[in-house]
């Protein structure tokens, strides 16, 4: 079964940093766009960054020069790098599947992993 599953999501003060995970089963990852969206209460779903399958990146405008996105093909892994967190990036995050690239429908999204960002 495909499957992503989302973690590494936490309580952190306003300036600190986490890292998210997003382990995939069921296919090899690298062959994929991998996204991550978050939605917070009372807000749009929002996509944050993507890296395409040929190893591009996009990030949306409010998380440049914060964030990163990488891959690890041995792991099956793709994290998300969050430095200079602010309140208002507090979500869940979910990674997905881009099918036909990042532009493109995404899918198999999982639980998410909740990322609060306080005092």
């Amino acid at each position: 079964q495909v499957q992503l599953v989302e973690s590494g999501g936490g309580l952190v003060q306003p300036g600190g940093s986490l890292r998210l995970s997003c382990v995939a089963s069921g296919f090899a990852l690298d062959s994929y766009s991998i996204g991550w969206f978050r939605q917070a209460p009372g807000k749009a779903r929002e996509g944050v960054s993507c890296v395409s399958s040929d190893g591009s990146t996009t990030y949306v405008d409010s998380v440049k020069g914060r964030f990163n996105i990488s891959r690890d093909n041995a792991k099956n892994t793709v994290y998300l790098q969050m430095n200079s967190l602010k309140s208002e990036d507090s979500a869940v995050y979910y990674c997905t599947v881009g099918l036909q690239g990042c532009s493109g429908r995404h899918a198999f999204w999982g639980q998410g992993t909740q990322v609060t960002v306080s005092s």
